[in-house]
Parts: structure tokens; C-alpha cells; sequence
């Protein structure tokens, strides 16, 4: 049985920023937000990525859509090394992966109609003609769940769940394989984020779209996603099918993250992981693996070496973990 190459394959992917001092602003070391990732994203599928505030969850998003510019590694998207095109073959290639911004109203140029938003990436990829271009936008908006009495609006106009599907509306003009959703709920309300939700699985199912969703929320990520990556201190450490990730978490900093999710029960109660200390500078990580300081289950051997990302059994979607425990 033939297998489908995977849509999108990241390779030890990184991003380090220079830090500067002194009068001279000199480089005196290396902000590491992204190190060594490798992950893929299948066809019609979701990489849910999860991970506390400051762990690089953003900036490996940007990173393999080349708004950071990578520092080492290689994104490979359909067969194309996004990373070894120079800036006129990058340009073209944006036609088939865009990103949809966590904050909806920054994200939306106060000065553009939606009509002006969605015609712009049309207009700059040279796209149909206007009537063809105009007709597309009808189109995305009645995807979206919004009608053409919105067309000469501004962004100020809107709720934040409308000005969302704005968004999603304008990273689907290009027809793209690929989106990068970059905590696309998170500023909206409970019942506002649902419907959102709702709207990528059904583009998804429709269209066929790969989506990176990026969230802190884990209970929004098992939601949505056929597979999950755990993020700590730039690095993944645990990546598994979301099923068995939920079922059966591997990592401590897994399991410390899904014992925070409320449980819809007053009668069950889970018990809480609480980690101890403060999440370590990317500036000065510690030694070996980096989360031995606040692991309840750190041994000798996790200030010695850094544990690899390792399969735990082999399949199809192989459950994988970077951890001495395992």
C-alpha cells in the first residue's frame, strides 16, 4: 500500500535571536526560541502545538512560514524546500501557506474595508480578473458565515469573533494547502471560540487544509487536532496522536499540562500536578534536559545528557517522547 508523503516536513528547525551589550551593542550571546524541531503535518490534517507562555510556540510558526527567518534546519512543504527560496520563488510560494493571527483586530488594517482586505492578496498574486476577484470574495464570506451587506465595513465595525472570520476569510483567498492558526481563539469568548472551532474543522473537511494550530489550551487543542506536539523551552517533547496523547500522556510536563484541564464534573476531581520554580531563561537553559529542574521525576542522568525525541512504539503515527524515563 503506497503512503502519502506528508504535506508539510519541518527539520530541525531553529530560530536564534542575537542578544546585545554594551555601548557598542555587541553580540554577547544567543537567544535560543526555537532548537532542533522536527515534526510533520499530513494532508487534511491538524498539528495541534501546545506549550506555556514563551515557549516558542509563535516563533516556529513564523519560523516555517519564513516571517522569522529560519537559523538553521529545513521546511519542506510539498515536496518544496521553502527554506532555500530566494525572496522572488518565496513570494510565489506564500500562494499556498498562510497564517491566521491571534489578535484579530491588530491583524486587520483599520484603513481597509473587508472588501479592500480581501481583494489585496488577489490584486498582489495577479489573480483573475476584478469580477472574478469580487465573485471570490462573495464566496469566502458566505463560507465564513458572513454576507455581502459586510463588504464596505471596517474592522472597528466588528465583534472580535467577526473580525476572526475575517481573518480565516483573507487566509483562504489564495486557495492554500497549508495555514498557520497562531492562538486564533484565544482572545475570543467561550461560545464565540465554538463556533470558530467549528469553522476550521468544517474547512478543513471541505477543502482539505493542513492547519498548524498553535494554543496554550489543551482542552481546545484535543478538540480539533490529529495529532499534538508538546512544546517546553524551544524544544519539542513529547508528539503523539491526540487520542493517545489525552489517553495516555508520556512526558511529566505532558502530564503536569492535561492535569490543569477543568473537568466538567463536580462530583470528579483531578489531581492537580503542581511544578515547582520558574520556567528557565532560553538565555542560560540548564544542562541535559532542560525541564529536570522542575520535574518531580528528575534523576542523575537529566543534568548529564538532553534525552532525544524518540519513538516509543513504531506506527503509522508513532507515539514520541524526549525523555530518560522512557
Amino acid at each position: 500500500m503506497t503512503v502519502d508523503p506528508p504535506l508539510l516536513q519541518v527539520q530541525a528547525l531553529g530560530k536564534h535571536f542575537p542578544v546585545r551589550g554594551g555601548f557598542f551593542r555587541r553580540i554577547t550571546g544567543w537567544l535560543k526560541a526555537v532548537d532542533d524541531v522536527s515534526f510533520e503535518v499530513k494532508r487534511g490534517e491538524t498539528f495541534g502545538l501546545v506549550g506555556e507562555s514563551g515557549c516558542g510556540k509563535s516563533t516556529l510558526g513564523r519560523a516555517i512560514l519564513r516571517l522569522h527567518e529560519p537559523t538553521a534546519g529545513r521546511v519542506i512543504l510539498d515536496g518544496t524546500d521553502i527554506t532555500a527560496l530566494d525572496r522572488s520563488r518565496l513570494t510565489a510560494a506564500r500562494r499556498h501557506m498562510q497564517i491566521i493571527f491571534q489578535d484579530p483586530y491588530a491583524s486587520l488594517s483599520p484603513r481597509r474595508t473587508v472588501l479592500q482586505t480581501l481583494l489585496e492578496p488577489m490584486e498582489i498574486h495577479r489573480i483573475g480578473t476584478p469580477r472574478s476577484r469580487r465573485e471570490k470574495v462573495l464566496e469566502l464570506l458566505d463560507i465564513v458565515g458572513m454576507g455581502p451587506q459586510v463588504l464596505h465595513r471596517y474592522p472597528h465595525e466588528f465583534s472580535g469573533g467577526q473580525r476572526q472570520r475575517i481573518g480565516i476569510a483573507r487566509a483562504l483567498t489564495l486557495d492554500p494547502k497549508f495555514i498557520v492558526a497562531d492562538e486564533a481563539v484565544s482572545a475570543l469568548d467561550v461560545s464565540v471560540q465554538s463556533q470558530v472551532l467549528n469553522l476550521i474543522g468544517r474547512l478543513q473537511r471541505e477543502l482539505g487544509i493542513s492547519f498548524l494550530f498553535i494554543s496554550h489550551d489543551l482542552a481546545v487543542v484535543q478538540h480539533i487536532s490529529h495529532q499534538v506536539g508538546v512544546m517546553y523551552l524551544g524544544r519539542l517533547v513529547e508528539i503523539a496522536p491526540a487520542a493517545d496523547l489525552y489517553r495516555d500522556p508520556m512526558h511529566p510536563y505532558t502530564r503536569a499540562l492535561l492535569s490543569a484541564i477543568p473537568v466538567p464534573d463536580p462530583k470528579r476531581r483531578r489531581k492537580r500536578i503542581l511544578l515547582q520554580g520558574e520556567v528557565p531563561s532560553p538565555l542560560d537553559p540548564p544542562s541535559g534536559c532542560p525541564f529536570r529542574t522542575r520535574c518531580p521525576e528528575a534523576m542523575p542522568i537529566c543534568a548529564e545528557r538532553r534525552p532525544l525525541l524518540r519513538p516509543i512504539h513504531d506506527g503509522e503515527a508513532p507515539h514520541q517522547v524526549a525523555c530518560h524515563l522512557h
